[in-house]
């Protein structure tokens, strides 16, 4: 049987399955992006220290005010960027989330769309099986009434 409900769902099953495989590529790519934004705040943090460390020293040995003034203003704006940074870091986390979220629900649906299909095809197989012993049984019972009618 060519019209069978499993054959007919197999456009919906690969429609699903490309969706799934879509979202979990989104996923990824946001995922990427959130760890991308980590390694750029830990690099702002270690130059951060790095800077603090060097403005310990030169403070230490003797600096003009200007000098002061110049490392406080290059650390405030190091500041910003951290700050900005971990702003980035909270929207992508956010995005994660909301990618992890829509892949889950397209792996739901792709989930239940093969359940059917599994199904659908245990069906037809029980369908086929008990058609084939029918058709057997048929056979078996003409072989036996011609046998019986040539012998008779």
């Amino acid at each position: 049987m060519t019209n069978n409900r499993s054959r007919r769902m197999e456009p919906v099953v690969q429609v699903a399955h490309e969706r799934q495989q879509s979202a979990a590529r989104r996923l990824g790519d946001r995922q990427r992006a959130l760890d991308s934004h980590l390694h750029r705040l830990e690099e702002l943090e270690s130059f951060q220290q790095e800077y603090l460390r060097r403005f310990d020293a030169d403070v230490g040995g003797g600096m003009s005010g200007i000098g002061i003034r110049d490392y406080r203003l290059f650390l405030s704006r190091i500041n910003e960027a951290i700050e900005q940074q971990a702003q980035m870091i909270e929207l992508a986390r956010k995005e994660v989330e909301a990618s992890r979220h829509q892949w889950m629900q397209t792996k739901i649906k792709s989930d239940a769309i093969n359940k059917a299909v599994d199904r659908f095809r245990k069906e037809e197989y029980q369908v086929s099986e008990r058609r084939e012993q029918y058709e057997n049984d048929e056979r078996c019972q003409q072989l036996f009434l011609r046998k019986n009618n040539i012998t008779s």
